[in-house]
């Protein structure tokens, strides 16, 4: 039997079609699947072989035809993974079933105490448990069992051994049938290192005896391994459920609930080995230095540098589980973890350097990943890959390599790469210490710094975290002294680690980044809330890593498409629950107000600006909160709810601020008889996953007084009954203080139907007929019972409640709005009170200068008050400050309230 030529070059080839003429057409065709290899296995037992033998020759047909496929058609590195993996588990599943076979004759069932059979697992680490295993590749494997306990014995009732001795002669039966070498070879080197205390561990471990271990001795290094990891034998094991309770051990061992980056060092000590070892292999035979898997550049740093990112972050975000490397990469974009075009690069040099892998693995059948050192051999390979000489080959594999080692460099290359002056991790020439440096510090910062040697929690934590911590204050230190951030910055830093020690995670994040770090400080000095916001929702200093976040601008399309995008991820692995979507939308919600916050202090955002993003934010996150709330809604009567939420207040005018509660009314508008029982239900669901605490905290407060009848009427009502209500049709009709927050109010969620059935209404209740006096007098009153239900001392004005404050400019502009957006329609538009004042001088409602100076002055006064929330300081100033901004909103208030100064206190 002939073959193209470029597959006859491979050594491996010319044996197989030597020893295996006759059975080669059994595989002759198509690429290798479940179907086919029973096919291969059945025909070799019927043709006398016995089941290893079977097992070898399928195993040694199943690689010669994916030689052929690849080499001489360039079949998908994909496919051919996939070929190998499907063999794995062809191969496990059929040993596993004969050797329990075999030993239940013996020993008969392995029971538990419920009398059930005891289940065993084979798990799959590495590429078989991602599916991407190569062509000549040993499988890394774990037994697992569910439960100890005894067999039944044979027929007689005689052979009685413990579940562990059944179990442990069953990962020996299941090795010989696989691991063996034989005349006809083996099918897959098996590796049993990564159990539990390694190749000094029983082989097969119990669940109650692995959640132990990872609990008490599990190594950071390992839960790389984990990662990969996937049950592989009994087939429909998985799809039962059987493995749940392994799952729910594995998993939180391997992605942890915070962001975790002290696994950097675990891995770098780990990718550190690797490198040694390789170092070794290739003394003295410098040939071994040019391996394409754990060379500088190789494979093993495409998979660290993947498998890094889904560790540290992937507990945060349940989207980014994956086991294959190539699956992965998109995933990481989305999460914005990395650059659309660094994924592309690496995915590129992933499928590039494992095909060249297989290309030297099919030349021997040996488990290597180095060049060959004969020119015919290296022209081969280049020559199936399409190249025209090993010299061009080679040069798209150093590029390659290049690439992968400056992306790895960059992420894992070493703790503080941006830190001047440092050697070695640690600031100046490596050897300065906290008490060194204390001479050179402020009084505070010093005194702080002093305290921390003694303070028990630091004296409580494990050596490394305490050695993570005197450095990272070491840098802090340094940075004080060189006036790079400030000493307030520094004792602030202090005080917000202080209840978070325990979460080592924190540390390792911020001496991985230094950036992160500096970037913190900034914040930390720029005002006082940041801290509090940070200790609530630590998590969310990583978005300081991102160098492009003080450039952008909250953006509504992009934060709803990915939370969907999150959403879907966790339901196609049934990881959709609702605390899970919960805490999704809180860190979701919680990383865009610190971007928005972080922009803020840097001075990047203007207040409105800062008002219309927090704004946006919350719209979008009702949409989704409505979205996923009506989709678990168990009494939902139609696909998409007809329903509206109507904001007020600060959300109504966009002018939301940091920690403000949300002024919402709900309507509906089906005529279904069972609509107001079902929104109800929505209603009362939404309010919940909105305002609820869990373990990520909250979104918002809110308040329904607004709604008709207020505390006293009903949660939801249907949107005539609220139009009618507004727009004082009925004996139950709205008061002249709902229809000032009219002013301010907007339909924040509703079709497009409602949208414009409430801009009606709106416009309605905005511009009916007024008696202007009457009006007046009573905007009026209710402004002087606001005056003496928040009194303000004499010597002090208070920015937003004192007369010439900023609940006077608001006054005044409703009362233009209610009394003559009549005949100027351009006062009906939302656009916040700056636009309507300078709108309402322009259109001669008041005098030349004094919209201007009180829009001026409006201004300023929210930028004092929004300084002074960051700051957590009084908005109540000395008598005297703002004097100016003062007398222009007071011109104001007399100039259309001539009759009414009453409330002027000073």
């Amino acid at each position: 039997m002939t073959r193209p030529s470029l597959a006859t070059h491979s050594r491996f080839a010319q044996r197989v079609r030597r020893r295996y003429e006759a059975e080669l057409p059994l595989l002759a065709s198509g690429v290798p699947g479940p179907a086919q290899l029973q096919a291969t296995f059945e025909a070799l037992l019927a043709h006398g072989q016995n089941m290893a033998n079977a097992l070898r020759i399928t195993r040694q047909l199943v690689i010669e035809r994916l030689l052929c496929l690849d080499c001489e058609q360039q079949l998908p590195l994909a496919q051919v993974t996939r070929a190998m993996t499907d063999l794995a588990e062809f191969t496990l599943n059929h040993a596993l079933t004969q050797a329990q076979a075999e030993l239940d004759k013996t020993h008969g069932a392995p029971m538990t105490a419920q009398g059930q059979r005891a289940q065993l697992w084979i798990v799959g680490m590495g590429k078989l448990g991602a599916r991407e295993l190569n062509v000549s590749s040993d499988i890394d494997l774990i037994y697992v069992y569910d439960e100890d306990g005894e067999t039944a014995g044979d027929a007689q009732g005689r052979g009685c051994i413990t579940n562990h001795e059944y179990f442990g002669k069953v990962v020996r039966a299941v090795y010989a049938l696989v691991g063996d070498t034989t005349e006809h070879g083996f099918v897959f080197r098996v590796d049993l290192a990564l159990r539990p205390n390694g190749n000094s561990g029983p082989a097969a471990v119990s669940l109650d005896a692995l959640e132990e271990y990872l609990h008490v001795q599990g190594r950071e290094w390992e839960r790389f391994a984990w990662l990969k990891s996937r049950v592989v034998a009994p087939f429909g094991s998985v799809s039962s459920g059987a493995t749940h309770a392994l799952r729910k051990i594995v998993m939180p061992f391997v992605f942890r609930r915070y962001l975790d980056y002290s696994v950097f060092d675990a891995l770098r000590v780990l990718h550190r080995q690797i490198r040694e070892h390789a170092a070794k292999r290739s003394a003295g035979h410098p040939e071994r230095a040019n391996d394409v898997k754990l060379s500088r550049g190789g494979i093993r740093e495409i998979e660290f540098t993947v498998q890094l990112l889904q560790v540290v972050r992937a507990g945060h975000f349940p989207e980014l589980r994956t086991r294959p490397t190539l699956s992965a990469l998109p995933r990481l974009v989305r999460a914005n973890l990395m650059s659309a075009q660094t994924a592309q690069a690496l995915a590129q040099a992933y499928v590039f350097l494992r095909q060249i892998e297989h290309r030297i693995q099919y030349l021997d059948d040996q488990q290597t990943h180095v060049l060959p050192t004969q020119d015919h051999d290296l022209n081969w390979i280049a020559q199936t890959m399409g190249f025209t000489s090993s010299q061009t080959l080679l040069r798209q594999l150093d590029a390659h390599r290049e690439l992968v080692a400056q992306e790895f460099d960059k992420l894992l290359g070493g703790p503080e790469p941006e830190c001047k002056g440092c050697h070695n991790g640690k600031p100046g020439n490596g050897t300065q210490t906290i008490e060194e440096l204390l001479p050179q510090l402020g009084e505070v910062f010093g005194q702080r710094l002093q305290a921390w040697c003694r303070h028990p929690r630091v004296l409580a934590l494990r050596d490394e975290a305490r050695e993570r911590l005197q450095r990272l204050l070491v840098r802090t230190a340094q940075w004080v002294h060189e006036e790079r951030v400030t000493e307030e910055a520094a004792v602030r830093l202090v005080d917000w680690m202080e209840p978070l020690l325990r979460r080592e995670s924190y540390l390792a994040l911020l001496l991985e980044r230094p950036q992160v770090h500096e970037r913190l400080l900034r914040l930390l000095g720029a005002a006082r809330w940041p801290a509090r916001y940070l200790l609530l929702h630590p998590g969310v200093i990583d978005e300081l890593a991102s160098p492009a976040m003080m450039e952008e601008r909250f953006n509504t399309q992009e934060f709803e498409i990915e939370l969907e995008h999150r959403r879907s991820s966790l339901t196609g692995t049934g990881e959709d629950d609702e605390e899970t979507l919960l805490n999704l939308l809180r860190r979701a919600h919680h990383a865009e107000v610190f971007r928005t916050l972080a922009r803020d202090v840097e001075g990047k955002l203007t207040v409105e600006q800062v008002a219309d993003d927090l704004s946006a934010l919350a719209d979008a996150v009702l949409r989704v909160t409505t979205r996923w709330s009506w989709s678990r809604l168990k009494k939902a009567h139609r696909e998409q709810p007809r329903f509206g939420i109507i904001a007020y207040g600060k959300l109504g005018g966009k002018e939301l601020g940091y920690g403000s509660d949300l002024d919402l009314v709900f309507v509906f508008d089906d005529n279904d008889d069972n609509a107001p029982e079902v929104y109800a239900a929505l209603v009362r669901k939404l309010i919940n996953w909105l305002t609820v605490k869990t373990g990520e905290g909250d979104l918002y407060e809110i308040d329904t007084a607004l709604r008709p009848n207020g505390n006293a009427g009903l949660l939801i009502t249907s949107f005539d009954a609220y139009a009618n209500y507004q727009q004082q049709r009925g004996s139950n009709t709205a008061w002249t203080w709902e229809h000032q927050a009219m002013t301010r109010a907007r339909c924040v969620l509703g079709d497009a139907a409602m949208r414009a059935r409430f801009d009606a209404v709106r416009q309605a209740v905005i511009t009916a007929p007024r008696d202007a006096s009457g009006l007046r007098a009573e905007i009026a009153a209710m402004r002087s019972r606001m005056a003496s239900a928040q009194p303000v001392a004499s010597d002090k004005f208070d920015i937003k409640y004192s007369a010439g404050g900023m609940i006077d400019a608001e006054f005044v502009m409703q009362f233009l709005v209610l009394s003559q957006s009549g005949a100027h329609p351009e006062l009906m538009a939302n656009a916040g009170n700056i636009a309507l004042l300078e709108r309402a001088e322009i259109l001669g409602l008041l005098p030349a200068g004094v919209g201007h100076r009180a829009a001026s002055a409006y201004r300023a006064m929210r930028q004092v008050q929004h300084h002074a929330r960051l700051n957590e300081t009084s908005t109540q100033l000395a008598a005297q400050d703002m004097q100016a901004e003062r007398d222009a909103i007071l011109a104001l208030w007399h100039t259309v309230f001539s009759d009414f100064p009453s409330h002027d206190q000073t």
